[in-house]
């Protein structure tokens, strides 16, 4: 596996832009260190509820997460998460709680990572992302896969223990890949999956099974989803995906064939594209590109030579 270089990029891929945070994992364990920090007057939370926050534009045009002082925060015991400290030292918490909470002025709004990833700054994306990615973990894995018991929260909502056989339990990230696969004539190789509306394209995707390397996975879930066959894989990048807990491994792939037989099951319709096709398709509308906070949308543009239309949320 070679890894591609793309010479053309002027941004990073979504959410994977530093964010200042150090996510000071030593201090996890250290009861007395968390509570002195959650107590510290500069100390920030916000509330994270069904993979939502509240965000709100400020004065100046921004997009920030609507965080508050910790003393000022709706209570909660168990469900505290540390997310980590910045350059200032400023201490950052998530709150899981069952709904976002109201505010009097009534000018925030509750968002998902698709539409605030694109709009918050590096710092409150990542904060963001680790917290929706714990939450979705802590919500859907709350009992022992050893021995059934109910588990508790330990390391500041980072690891699951279970008090009937000492299992400890950590969250769950699965690796996928997502690739942009072109030909011999420089075509891009795109998919409709089943459950998409009409003339939504992006690149294949899939997960990496058990005792497979990423580059078999690349080549196989191709030929399972469309049937065309891949040889050289050149790694990009990778981007953390919390719907619910992947993350995506970037790739180019080149193709040794062009025959498409679309599975059915997870592919309804494929197409090669070249330039000028997906160009004409977009304009038309008969193609809607995919998210602009995906790492798809990069892949895609690395080929394309520029940005992609942009598209609403839905």
């Amino acid at each position: 596996m070679t890894t591609w270089t793309d010479h053309t990029a002027d941004r990073p891929i979504s959410l994977t832009a530093p964010s200042g945070i150090d996510r000071a994992a030593h201090h996890r364990l250290d009861e007395a260190w968390l509570a002195a920090a959650w107590s510290h007057p500069t100390t920030r939370c916000f509330v994270v509820s069904g993979g939502q926050v509240l965000i709100d534009e400020t004065p100046d045009g921004r997009t920030e997460l609507v965080m508050t002082p910790s003393f000022e925060a709706p209570l909660t015991e168990a469900h505290r998460y540390f997310l980590g400290i910045d350059e200032d030292g400023v201490s950052y918490f998530a709150l899981q709680k069952d709904s976002l909470p109201g505010r009097i002025d009534q000018s925030a709004r509750p968002a998902g990572l698709r539409e605030a990833g694109l709009l918050l700054s590096p710092r409150d994306a990542g904060l963001m992302v680790h917290a929706v990615g714990l939450e979705n973990w802590q919500r859907t894995h709350r009992f022992c896969s050893r021995c059934g018991e109910r588990t508790v929260i330990a390391a500041a909502g980072h690891i699951r223990r279970c008090p009937a056989c000492g299992a400890e339990h950590y969250p769950r990230t699965d690796p996928a890949v997502i690739m942009a696969v072109t030909d011999e004539d420089d075509r891009i190789l795109l998919g409709r999956q089943v459950h998409w509306p009409e003339g939504r394209f992006s690149t294949l995707a899939g997960f990496v099974e058990p005792g497979e390397s990423i580059e078999q996975a690349v080549r196989r879930e191709v030929c399972e989803e469309v049937g065309v066959s891949v040889g050289q894989v050149e790694y990009v990048a990778s981007q953390p995906w919390p719907f619910p807990s992947s993350l995506m491994l970037g790739f180019m792939a080149q193709a040794t064939s062009t025959e498409i037989d679309v599975d059915g099951d997870e592919i309804h319709e494929a197409r090669w594209f070249s330039r000028e096709e997906l160009h004409a398709a977009f304009e038309s509308g008969e193609v809607l590109p995919p998210y602009g906070i995906s790492i798809a949308a990069r892949l895609i543009e690395m080929w394309y030579g520029k940005p992609l239309p942009t598209r609403g949320f839905v």
